[in-house]
């Protein structure tokens, strides 16, 4: 379990992830050496998964987004394992959901163009195994994306 000073650690990591740890420590108003331990603590723990860069993939050209609903064919004993294992090759697929109900599979799809997009659709959508149903979902605009978690 947390106690007070792990939360208070895990708010100031997530409001600047790229302090360096003396700093953080001074902030905190610990030593570095103990800053270090409780770190560990809460890696060793599962707390913590490590630190990532997030890259804005509009920076690289990417301007559509394309979430896409998908039904699998569930009479296929293999239908969930074949299409996911298939759905992380393709590149553009930046993240892959499973649900119960009728919708078994998000996929979030990126793309420069709408011309991209209906290639990698056409060419590797379409392709993906055990499809009963599909709907594409045009992203206008992402609200919130906070990653944050209230600790």
């Amino acid at each position: 379990m947390l106690d007070d000073l792990d939360r208070r650690i895990l708010r100031h990591m997530q409001n600047d992830p790229d302090r360096a740890l003396p700093d953080l420590a001074a902030q905190i108003g610990l030593t570095s050496t103990r800053l270090s331990r409780r770190l560990d603590k809460l890696r060793e723990g599962g707390v913590l998964r490590g630190v990532c860069a997030v890259i804005d993939w509009r920076a690289l050209g990417y301007e559509v987004e394309v979430s896409l609903r998908v039904t699998l064919d569930k009479t296929q004993t293999r239908a969930f394992d074949d299409f996911i294992e298939a759905a992380r090759a393709i590149a553009e697929v930046i993240e892959i959901q499973t649900f119960l109900g009728r919708v078994d599979v998000r996929l979030s799809v990126i793309a420069r163009d709408m011309a991209h997009y209906q290639e990698i659709y056409r060419r590797h959508i379409l392709a993906l195994p055990h499809i009963a149903d599909i709907e594409a979902l045009m992203h206008v605009a992402r609200i919130k994306a906070d990653e944050s978690l209230p600790i």
